[in-house]
């Protein structure tokens, strides 16, 4: 598959575009974008694809964060990746603490399928990354591909990786490959 097989790439946040802190990122002090995260999306935006993120923010329900809280982080976000020519055509985030009862907190594939309608993008035509087996599950569940990055909790999720791939799947195995960061999977799959 080359890169112009894809028109929508989602992006998980933490530990993909963003450090991921063990007590969650409850401000945007706490924010720390992953060096060359930013000139990745912004190859992204260059090349007409839609990306979006794609994040699960039980931060918010467990009452450590507020909406608001979590709103003012993202519209921050926003800013700097326009600064540096980036940009995000949609943020879809899952505030819930379980899967249940609406099916949008990865692994399950509720906010992937959300974004295939609202963009009108079929699964074939998108690449999820990410850096954890959620975000692999996710997309697996929702039949899109998926990239991984060793930054995060990737290194970790490569070995989960490996094991889950010895094991007979009922769905097609769509990794699309392991890549050191972000911006390495940019420039192997859009450059």
């Amino acid at each position: 598959m080359t890169s112009f097989d894809y028109d929508l790439v989602l992006l998980d946040r933490d530990g993909v575009i963003n450090k991921d802190l063990p007590t969650s990122v409850r401000s945007w002090a706490d924010f720390q974008f992953i060096p060359s995260s930013l000139d990745a999306i912004s190859v992204l935006c260059r090349k007409n694809l839609k990306t979006a993120l794609v994040t699960n923010q039980a931060v918010v329900g467990r009452g450590d964060l507020s909406l608001k809280n979590l709103e003012d982080i993202h519209k921050k976000m926003v800013q700097a990746l326009e600064e540096k020519g980036g940009c995000l055509d949609r943020i879809y985030h899952c505030t819930d603490i379980t899967i249940e009862p609406n099916n949008r907190r990865k692994p399950a594939p509720g906010m992937l399928l959300e974004a295939f309608h609202d963009f009108n993008i079929p699964p074939q035509r998108t690449l999820m990354i990410g850096d954890a087996l959620r975000d692999f599950q996710a997309a697996q569940r929702a039949g899109c591909d998926f990239a991984l990055v060793r930054t995060g909790k990737g290194l970790i999720t490569e070995q989960e990786l490996q094991e889950t791939l010895k094991t007979p799947h009922k769905l097609p195995i769509k990794l699309r490959g392991v890549y050191d960061d972000l911006e390495a999977v940019v420039l192997n799959i859009f450059a």
